[in-house]
């Protein structure tokens, strides 16, 4: 199991990095191969399924992650949300954490745990190092473009 951890200072209220974060179709911009969606239309809510579908044809896989925890930020809480992998090949969580910083910036923290069904052990870590580059450039892709 990999577990890679993502922490950012934008100059953005938390409000806005929670809703560029959280426009799901958006995260497959910047992994080839890669297409977003969320059912059921509309907000995101408890219980919205969202599948990253990844490959080419018969190479291709489904990554269906269900929201189990959807609190958008307010002015007196932090925004979190809980997505837990549901796929028969990516298992796993991802948790987003939106909070106010210094001088109108909001302060990103994202924390995910991987399990790839018949990935041994050994490869943990080149699965941690190659996801946190990966989610990283997401992220990072996410939070500047409004």
């Amino acid at each position: 199991m990999a577990v890679l951890s993502l922490e950012r200072t934008v100059p953005l209220v938390p409000a806005e990095a929670w809703r560029r974060l959280t426009r799901w179709e958006r995260h497959g911009d910047t992994v080839p191969l890669t297409r977003v969606t969320a059912e059921p239309p509309g907000p995101t809510r408890r219980g919205t399924v969202v599948v990253a579908r990844t490959g080419a044809g018969p190479l291709a896989f489904d990554d269906p992650m269900e929201v189990t925890l959807w609190q958008p930020p307010r002015p007196d809480a932090p925004g979190r949300c809980r997505l837990d992998k549901r796929g028969r090949v990516v298992r796993g969580w991802a948790e987003i954490e939106v909070r106010p910083a210094p001088d109108d910036r909001a302060r990103v923290m994202w924390r995910e745990e991987l399990d790839v069904r018949f990935l041994p052990p050994f490869l943990d870590g080149p699965l941690g190092r190659a996801g946190h580059h990966v989610f990283g450039r997401t992220v990072d892709h996410l939070l500047r473009q409004p």
